[in-house]
């Protein structure tokens, strides 16, 4: 079962900078996501969703090359692909999988303009090499699906941007 993470930054483009962090950690092997979103929300207030896979041009890409083989069986292979990516694309808009767009907006729409936040839905992770390279980010937990605990130990991390104190005879 996947867990939902969403951390907001306090820059535009910091969300995005650690989802790319993220996508390198994945073809390491270390990661593997279901689902990222990353928001912006400028300066002016305008919220901007920005996702890993665009569903629609998904559905278009496919939905066109089926209908261009069909149409061609019909001799009208123009008109096919027309139609099976209109198709494609009206199939794979109204499929909305991973993380819900409408729950994306609405924590969007409550960051601090000049802010960002990503979304992430985690498959599969190798937490301590993961979180040594996400944690110097920093960042602020909006909302996660694991227990309470963890995420207050995850906050933590986050908070000292991956450094951990040490103990007084250490020092």
């Amino acid at each position: 079962m996947s867990e939902l993470f969403a951390i907001a930054y306090n820059d535009e483009l910091k969300a995005q900078e650690v989802r790319l962090t993220l996508m390198r950690l994945e073809k390491e092997n270390l990661i593997e996501l279901d689902d990222s979103a990353v928001v912006i929300k400028s300066e002016d207030g305008k919220v901007k969703l920005n996702q890993s896979v665009n569903l629609a041009g998904v559905g278009a890409a496919a939905g066109g090359y089926f209908g261009l083989l069909v149409g061609t069986l019909f001799l009208m292979p123009i008109l096919g692909a027309a139609v099976g990516a209109t198709t494609g694309a009206m199939a794979a808009a109204r499929k909305d999988v991973g993380i819900d767009d409408d729950f994306i907006r609405e924590l969007g729409e409550s960051l601090q303009p000049g802010t960002s936040a990503l979304f992430i839905l985690v498959r599969k992770v190798t937490p301590d090499k993961v979180l040594d390279e996400v944690s110097k980010y920093g960042g602020k937990i909006l909302r996660t699906s694991i227990a309470k605990d963890r995420e207050a130990e995850l906050q933590e991390i986050l908070s000292n941007r991956g450094i951990t104190q040490l103990p007084e005879a250490q020092k």
